[in-house]
């Protein structure tokens, strides 16, 4: 399970700490940045940890449909459309744009690999029914924890996005400013 630890050192642990946010209207506009930054790095990780386990859930979810009489042909024959099908759903939330990649892809790999040690996973159809069920609860499990810290992250983004904002619909911050630092390459 992805867990947030108080005082801890991941980014994760950081962006979650109920300090991180503490007097947020007193922050330097670069300190917001950084920290809209940090949360934004670490949503993307979180949802490619989700996109991995969403991959997982619907091969183990097409083989126990397939038992049950709902589709047919072996699972490497359908793999291109399973892990498609839900690829190309529509976007929801806030509208967010990734401009990040994932910086832990290979540790988000391993991860979900371990919550069964991935046997069996390269043919599901060896697998018993219980073992499917099994699997099933574990990567639900798992993908509920981390879309539950995703949206926690996501608030985190919003509330340093939403600060950005008053101060340059306020006027304490100016475009200007900002433009004339990116020519300089501060």
């Amino acid at each position: 399970m992805i867990e947030f630890r108080q005082g801890g050192r991941r980014r994760i642990d950081r962006v979650l700490d109920p300090g991180f946010l503490a007097a947020i209207g007193d922050r330097s506009m670069e300190e917001l940045r950084a920290m809209r930054d940090d949360a934004a790095q670490e949503e993307t990780d979180l949802s490619y940890l989700r996109r991995l386990l969403h991959a997982r859930m619907d091969i183990v979810r097409f083989e126990e449909h397939r038992r049950a009489g709902d589709d047919g042909g072996s699972v490497m024959d359908a793999l291109p459309r399973i892990l498609a099908d839900n690829a190309l759903g529509p976007a929801a939330g806030r509208g967010r744009h990734q401009t990040v990649e994932p910086s832990r892809a290979e540790s988000h790999r391993r991860h979900v690999e371990a919550l069964l040690a991935d046997t069996g996973l390269s043919d599901v159809a060896t697998l018993s029914d219980a073992e499917l069920t099994e699997c099933t609860e574990a990567y639900a499990a798992e993908e509920s924890s981390v879309s539950d810290h995703r949206i926690r992250v996501q608030q985190v983004m919003d509330a340093c996005n939403d600060e950005i904002a008053r101060r340059y619909r306020e006027g304490s911050a100016s475009v200007d400013d900002l433009l004339r630092r990116e020519r300089e390459g501060a």
